[in-house]
């Protein structure tokens, strides 16, 4: 029998043994979806945006800290990201049970079984026999161990630990150690912190303090620093070494610990304070029932048919789920400035969320995205530029455009309450004009003053085809909130240069025969047909450039190419808002058919890549959107599964998931407009129950494996031949009758969708 049929075996017979079941949609979320393979989702227990993420660390490697089996559990950090790219990040306040000798050396084992659910971890270790539960509140993460009778009860709290440690110093994007400390305060209490800089956003130092509180008394302890062991050492004092504690529980008291580890990012006394007001009693039981109630009042608002496949289910709750654990709420924990605003860290990026992450997060939990975008202005007014990723406290990492200021106009257009949008539109401005100094990396524009000049970003400059699609957007997103806000003039000039795309659409160049590209183009206005091999001073060889090149790693740096993570055949698709444009440019309807059929069916299309998330429901601008669904559904049946393989890529703080679960309910938003593509649903009934106590129901009749096209729909009793959905209509609540049939008729034909053209 393979090792996983075992795993599963032994996982369920640890789930008789476990606490109750999940109950209402958190029954159906299964954290393991996306876990290997390309995923790298976190798997352990969370509270909704939450600020601690405890779960098992598989050696420092892994972004997520989860590996299977037959890596080994080198111990359990308190801190991790979920689905992301790039160099780890966090991984810190490492706590590992063993039973023995208070002595240093690799406590690592290997898990007998695991099981894990909804706000639940659970591993059996094969040696020592430790069974490891964990759950969490916000900011706290919950622990209940069981030793073997009559064993040791001992626990290991290591500071020094974090994810990506690289024997290079100041490798790029590897974390780096700056300084750890651990104290001994009582028998029941252990208090210190973890100073950590770099990392995927190469970032300044972050700190997390933490307390961890125990049960039981302390009967006999340990601290070390460096490789120093000293027995009876309460104090472990920074001065720039890894320190942590060795620690024997009393005996007599059964054979099970628990231990509450919560966390700050302003001291080790506020941690300690976090736990008495968020976990103030012992039991584990009600402490995970509270963090599966704050999952269901979420996750059920949006209510699937009674009836719907159980894998429809789990796909669809467990990517609700994967969209809500990033960006995290750390609001009052903000070590670089006090105020009043939300605080929210870990925007990991929004280039990759802006899409569906968090369109998904304002339809379903729009109190969440107006503090977000809060959060966002509130560190554009103390660091001076919105960020376009953040971790640590830290911005860092911009990937393409600006675009924080998707979201500003996405919240704007779609009504989000209790925003300034006059400071947003400020902020704006100031990402599309000043530039933004030595580091570009780390926010702004980088070179705008290029771009401002020629109307797009010459090659050598990174990722200059991507960034000159993603300004061209930013600036249309500029205009709609110029606009509402009145400013005439400002709109005027932003929604010319919206048009700054088509300065790179090379309109005569042919590929596979399609016509008309984003193309590298100098300086001077050259078209490129050749591109330097490398950085030589010395020799100057070139290669070819086509739009299905892929200049990295073998040309140029990863973040040297024109290109960001996809080929022009991708991204010469991306222009959200002038679809009509960019058909016109591809040669009329037919052409453009073509071209989309083309790069379905020689598979030039990746789902992975965010920008082309929207590409297939470009049908819907040709009067097609039966060939929308159609593509929709073969990628659905081909990317994604309810296994742990299942993403087609990384999950990117939901991306994917945010993606998969807006398609399976048959919209689609197009971030910044305030509209949803209607789709053919893969469930038969989606019920949002919105604010205000509102619904809207989306009802597929007929839906089958052979009835899989929308005939005809019915919004609120009246027809709608339009295969688009304004916000304001949904948020009113009501009904959408999606009439299915085995063949498409003329629904959607006629009414194309918006655009700014």
């Amino acid at each position: 029998m393979r090792l996983t049929h075992l795993l599963l075996l032994a996982g369920g017979l640890l789930a008789r043994r476990g606490p109750a079941a999940a109950q209402g949609p958190g029954q159906y979320v299964d954290p393991l979806i996306g876990s290997q393979g390309l995923g790298r989702v976190f798997v352990g227990p969370t509270a909704p945006f939450g600020m601690v993420k405890p779960g098992p660390d598989c050696t420092s490697s892994p972004n997520s800290g989860w590996l299977p089996e037959p890596t080994p559990v080198t111990g359990f950090a308190q801190v991790h990201v979920s689905g992301t790219g790039g160099g780890p990040k966090y991984g810190n306040i490492l706590l590992m049970p063993f039973s023995g000798p208070l002595v240093l050396g690799d406590k690592s084992a290997h898990r007998q079984a695991e099981r894990v659910a909804l706000g639940y971890y659970c591993a059996q270790f094969a040696q020592p026999a430790i069974k490891v539960e964990i759950t969490a509140s916000p900011k706290v993460s919950f622990y209940r161990l069981a030793y073997p009778p009559g064993q040791p009860k001992a626990l290991q709290l290591d500071a020094g630990f974090f994810l990506g440690e690289q024997p290079e110093p100041d490798a790029r994007e590897a974390q780096q150690f700056v300084g750890s400390e651990i104290e001994i305060v009582s028998d029941t209490e252990v208090r210190g912190y973890s100073r950590i800089r770099g990392g995927w956003n190469n970032g300044r130092a972050y700190t997390v303090y933490f307390a961890a509180v125990f049960d039981a008394p302390v009967a006999e302890f340990a601290t070390w620093k460096g490789g120093r062991l000293q027995p009876g050492q309460r104090l472990q004092a920074d001065s720039g070494e890894k320190t942590g504690a060795l620690l024997r529980f009393a005996t007599g008291a059964g054979d099970s610990l628990k231990v509450k580890v919560g966390i700050s990012f302003l001291s080790a006394a506020r941690a300690s304070d976090n736990v008495r007001a968020e976990l103030p009693g012992w039991n584990f039981a009600q402490a995970l029932g509270q963090l599966r109630t704050r999952w269901n009042d979420l996750l059920g608002r949006a209510e699937l048919n009674a009836d719907a496949p159980l894998d429809q289910k789990k796909l669809f709750y467990t990517g609700l789920y994967h969209t809500m654990l990033m960006p995290v709420d750390r609001t009052g924990e903000n070590p670089l400035w006090n105020g009043p605003a939300p605080y929210y860290d870990d925007f990991y990026a929004i280039w990759d969320t802006f899409r569906t992450s968090n369109p998904l997060i304002t339809l379903l939990a729009p109190e969440h995205e107006t503090a977000i975008v809060n959060s966002l202005l509130d560190i554009y007014k103390h660091d001076g530029y919105l960020p376009e990723a953040r971790s640590g406290n830290a911005n860092g990492r911009t990937q393409g455009g600006s675009n924080a200021e998707v979201l500003i106009a996405d919240a704007f257009v779609k009504n989000l309450p209790g925003i300034d949008y006059r400071l947003g539109l400020a902020a704006m401005l100031k990402d599309a004009t000043v530039p933004p100094g030595g580091n570009e990396e780390q926010e702004g524009r980088g070179g705008l003053p290029a771009y401002q000049r020629l109307g797009y970003l010459p090659y050598g400059v990174p990722r200059a085809g991507n960034r000159t699609l993603d300004y061209a957007y930013d600036d249309y997103c500029i205009s709609v909130v110029a606009k509402g806000l009145g400013q005439q003039a400002t709109y005027e000039q932003y929604h010319r240069l919206a048009d700054n795309w088509q300065n790179l659409w090379r309109a005569d160049y042919r590929s596979h025969g399609a016509t008309g590209f984003i193309m590298p183009r100098d300086a001077a206005g050259r078209w490129l047909d050749t591109i330097a091999y490398g950085t030589s001073n010395i020799q100057h060889p070139t290669f070819v450039y086509t739009p299905l090149m892929r200049e990295y790693p073998w040309y140029v740096c990863h973040w040297c190419g024109f290109f960001y993570e996809a080929t022009s055949w991708e991204y010469s698709l991306s222009v959200p808002h002038q679809v009509p444009t960019l058909i016109a440019k591809s040669g009329g309807r037919a052409a453009f058919r073509a071209r989309l059929d083309t790069l379905f069916e020689k598979k030039y299309y990746n789902v992975a890549n965010e920008p082309s998330f929207l590409t297939p429901s470009l049908y819907h601008w040709l009067g097609r959107p039966d060939l929308s669904s159609q593509r929709i559904q073969q990628i659905i049946a081909q990317s994604f599964s309810p296994t742990p393989t299942g993403l087609p890529g990384n999950d990117d703080s939901g991306a994917m998931s945010s993606w998969l679960a807006f398609n399976m309910m048959g919209l689609y938003p197009n971030a910044g407009q305030p509209y949803y593509l209607l789709n053919a649903p893969l469930v038969r009934q989606t019920t949002l129950h919105l604010a205000g106590g509102k619904s809207f129901k989306i009802t597929a009749q007929n839906l089958s494996a052979t009835n899989c096209y929308v005939r005809s729909a019915r919004l609120n009793g009246r027809p709608l031949r339009q295969a688009w959905l304004a916000h304001q209509d949904l948020v009113r609540g009501g009904e959408l009758v999606l009439e299915m049939a085995a063949q498409p008729g003329s629904w959607g034909t006629q009414t194309l969708p918006p655009s700014a053209d």
